[in-house]
């Protein structure tokens, strides 16, 4: 007997355990609960430890953090009738729980046939080239839609972006060979201002050196006129020095000739002339230490001749 009560002690023990493990339910940081009873919404829980009523209450744990949802790739054909190849990734995050469990079934399985959907009007609107060039418009525009549509599951979609937009190949490779070209036509015109910078600095060198030269010149002319000038200077002082003593030398002269010329028509006419003992005179005809007679007054020549 006592080995049953033990027995069934054991069971019931097992069984408190087995149902207690069953209550107790993890909710992570990341998460928000959702209670139901009997399969109808209870409530939203917070993260940590909850107790759970077995087989009367169940709990779903909805994730709360920003997820990414990869887009599969799909064709286009756009506004000019090009198929393009479009790839996207959208970014989103449940802001409410019920709504988000509750109001889609299959929520990451709608946001992609939506934005199919959506991508496909936005860019079937647009050309090739406008594709090409708008990929923000394109984000933006497909954003708005599927944030307006998303709104009553409780998510929101916070950005969307473009990974790649192909054309087709045959595109590409016109593009390919229209971008190379462009890139040789832009390598030929900065070879063409390099060389017209290259002639321009040439130029401006010539122009320098050619300055530098006629100053140089000018320079050289001013010195040399200047020099001219001193030599001129120095000449006409020179020329003015000689001609000043000349004059002086030439004029003594020519009183001297003069005083000869008297001499010599004063000597023309007489035979005795009376000189004074310190004449110059003396010194031109050569009689200089000549011995020179006293000149005699009448007085005195009238007392000899008695």
């Amino acid at each position: 007997m006592y080995e049953v009560e033990l027995v069934i002690a054991l069971i019931v023990a097992i069984i408190i355990v087995v149902l207690f493990s069953m209550s107790v339910k993890k909710v992570n940081q990341y998460q928000k609960g959702i209670v139901e009873r009997f399969n109808a919404y209870e409530k939203t829980v917070e993260p940590g430890l909850r107790i759970i009523m077995p087989f009367v209450k169940r709990i779903y744990r909805v994730n709360m953090r920003e997820q990414v949802i990869d887009v599969p790739p799909q064709e286009i054909i756009t506004e000019d009738n090009v198929v393009v190849t479009i790839d996207a990734v959208i970014y989103y995050q449940v802001i409410d729980a019920k709504r988000a469990l509750y109001e889609i079934e299959d929520f990451e399985l709608a946001i992609v046939k939506l934005a199919q959907t959506t991508l496909r009007n936005i860019v079937g609107e647009m050309s090739l080239d406008v594709c090409l060039t708008s990929r923000e418009k394109i984000n933006v525009e497909l954003r708005s839609v599927l944030d307006q549509a998303t709104d009553k599951w409780g998510t929101k979609v916070n950005r969307i972006e473009l990974q790649r937009i192909d054309p087709p190949a045959d595109i590409q490779l016109a593009m390919h060979k229209q971008k190379t070209a462009e890139q040789e036509r832009r390598q030929l015109r900065l070879l063409a201002t390099g060389r017209k910078e290259a002639a321009e600095q040439e130029k401006q060198g010539a122009i320098l050196k050619a300055q530098g030269a006629k100053q140089s010149a000018i320079l050289q002319a001013e010195g040399e006129a200047r020099a001219v000038e001193l030599v001129a200077d120095a000449q006409a002082k020179a020329i003015k020095a000689v001609s000043e003593s000349a004059n002086a030398y030439f004029k003594e002269n020519a009183q001297l000739n003069k005083k000869l010329d008297v001499v010599r028509d004063t000597f023309s006419q007489q035979t005795k002339i009376v000189v004074p003992a310190n004449s110059d005179i003396l010194n031109v005809i050569g009689l200089e230490g000549a011995t020179v007679l006293p000149i005699k007054s009448k007085q005195n020549e009238a007392e000899s001749t008695k």
